[in-house]
């Protein structure tokens, strides 16, 4: 104990510098200051951890044993805790159930292959495979230009909530589109958003561009990616509107839309589209480069994945990082729960999406989603007061799916993957795309 005596201030005082040492780098240089809302905390905690450990050297030594117990009892208490909600995992429980009612409804197993088995599996039955790469992959890259899309005229794997993986093939732009659509003299819709306008995880026709596709019996463009926010949004229309669509939907999700936002004003390709009006990276003529971007992007995930599998199991080196840092009770206790603010650029975006869709002589509908756990628990509808707000100021026509279908079900979370987290099912895509066909047809 003397031995523990001797070295437990100098000790504290060391980790308590190391801490705040690790904090700022995360904060000023790995994100370059645009997270310092979110590091507060931990700046606040490594303070008063220094503090602490300056304290413990002028206490007697009697009260400093009691506190190297009360330390070592903590920290045990604390990964005991971790341990606990690292194995009584919510998605693995809901994962479970998903498969056994899959079982039940349609007699056939759920499908456990990863993506990247899936993607490995297509690859020997057809070369010209691809897995869905989203824009938001390369925000912190320094790629010569920044995708948009993901590998043109490949069978693309999605993704699997439904107990089946979602395949698409993807258009001569790496969307998720039937190619001839872009040939048509007039685009009846074109629909920006993230994975819900992408169409996770179902197939064609069941998305909702396909949906209004079949509705209107005219051509739609569907230029959604997963994890897409609102800059990006705008740089995709910039880059892709066509000149004869007469209406462009913006598609607005609820849980994470202003969360890729403020990660998408870091990169300074994305911040020309917000900061000029005129900036284009003219992306339509530079599809090669785009597939030879993500080409190499999924190259160098394949041989993560060999190198894994060859032995070097990064998978729980992962996890052990993440235990030792806490990551399950940081993420329950420190994070706060309620969505994050709305950032300033949100009207600037929507402003410019709007004047771009005016000068094309197109109108702009705005889409408000909801998702899962405004049904599940108690939610925080601050944003969406917001949202309507700076909507209705710019006179944007707004369509609340919300209000115009979910309240309308007894039960709203049966329009999600067997009523549980998740994106829409078939039939929740479909109630959605016939509320927004019905208010926006002519």
């Amino acid at each position: 104990m003397n031995f523990f005596k001797k070295i437990f201030s100098p000790l504290v005082l060391i980790i308590s510098f190391l801490f705040l040492i690790y904090t700022s780098y995360k904060s000023e240089i790995y994100w370059d200051g645009n997270r310092r809302d979110y590091f507060f905390t931990y700046y606040i905690i490594s303070l008063l951890l220094i503090f602490f450990s300056i304290s413990t050297f002028f206490i007697s030594k009697k009260k400093k044993e009691y506190l190297i117990i009360l330390s070592v009892s903590l920290i045990i208490s604390l990964y005991l805790f971790e341990s606990y909600l690292s194995f009584n995992n919510q998605f693995f429980k809901e994962q479970t159930l998903k498969e056994k009612l899959y079982k039940n409804q349609t007699g056939k197993k759920w499908d456990k292959r990863s993506k990247f088995q899936m993607y490995m599996d297509q690859k020997k039955v057809n070369d010209n495979t691809s897995i869905r790469v989203n824009p938001n992959f390369f925000l912190n890259t320094n790629e010569s230009i920044f995708p948009l899309s993901s590998m043109s005229y490949s069978e693309t794997v999605h993704c699997n909530e439904n107990g089946y993986f979602a395949i698409y093939l993807s258009d001569r732009h790496g969307f998720n589109n039937p190619d001839k659509e872009w040939e048509q003299n007039e685009i009846e819709y074109l629909l920006v958003g993230d994975s819900f306008t992408h169409g996770a995880c179902v197939n064609r026709p069941h998305d909702i561009s396909s949906v209004l596709r079949k509705l209107s019996n005219k051509s739609v463009l569907n230029l959604g990616y997963g994890n897409n926010g609102p800059l990006i949004e705008l740089a995709t229309l910039r880059e892709y509107l066509h000149p004869k669509v007469k209406k462009v939907l913006w598609i607005y999700y609820e849980e994470n839309d202003f969360k890729d936002l403020n990660k998408e004003l870091i990169n300074k390709i994305l911040i020309s589209y917000l900061n000029n009006s005129n900036f284009n990276q003219n992306l339509k003529s530079r599809q090669n480069e785009v597939d030879e971007i993500v080409s190499n992007y999924l190259e160098n995930k394949i041989i993560y994945k060999k190198i894994k599998k060859e032995g070097v199991n990064t998978y729980y080196i992962k996890k052990l990082n993440k235990f030792v840092k806490l990551s399950k009770i940081r993420s329950s206790l420190l994070h706060n729960k309620q969505l994050p603010k709305p950032p300033m650029e949100f009207k600037k975006i929507l402003q410019l999406a709007k004047d771009l869709t005016t000068k094309n002589n197109s109108k702009l509908y705005f889409i408000y989603l909801p998702s899962y756990n405004r049904y599940k628990s108690k939610y925080d509808n601050s944003n969406y007061d917001y949202v309507k707000n700076v909507v209705s100021e710019l006179n944007i026509p707004f369509i609340d799916i919300d209000k115009k279908v979910f309240q309308k079900e007894e039960n709203p979370l049966k329009l999600f993957p067997f009523g549980l987290f998740g994106h829409y099912n078939v039939e929740g895509y479909k109630k959605v795309s016939d509320t927004i066909y019905n208010y926006t047809k002519d």
